[in-house]
């Protein structure tokens, strides 16, 4: 059993019992629990899939804490010029564990 959700933009399939890492959510906090009704599919045991609305399903996740991706660098260089700009960043995200998709 699997569903796809949509969360801001961005779709992610998920399994019970699967941890994966969403972009950042500032207002949730450890051991919090997050739902996701907006379902693009579910499928179920059978293998029988429905499709947006039809779906009536949700997702019931609890939040595991923030985590930071690897560090990006970006560097611009002029060439002949003796100068260049490095700069990096690294991407929050909020790790989630899928506990139970449930359909209605």
């Amino acid at each position: 059993m699997y569903a796809i959700i949509s969360d801001r933009g961005k779709q992610y399939k998920v399994r019970a019992g699967e941890q994966l890492m969403i972009d950042l959510r500032a207002d949730a906090k450890a051991g919090d629990t997050l739902e996701f009704d907006n379902i693009v599919v579910c499928s179920d045991e059978a293998g029988n899939a429905a499709f947006g609305s039809s779906a009536n399903a949700k997702v019931i996740t609890e939040v595991k804490g923030v985590k930071k991706d690897k560090k990006c660098m970006t560097i611009k260089f002029r060439r002949r010029k003796a100068s260049m700009r490095r700069r990096g960043h690294r991407e929050k995200y909020t790790k989630i564990e899928v506990k139970e998709i449930i359909v209605n």
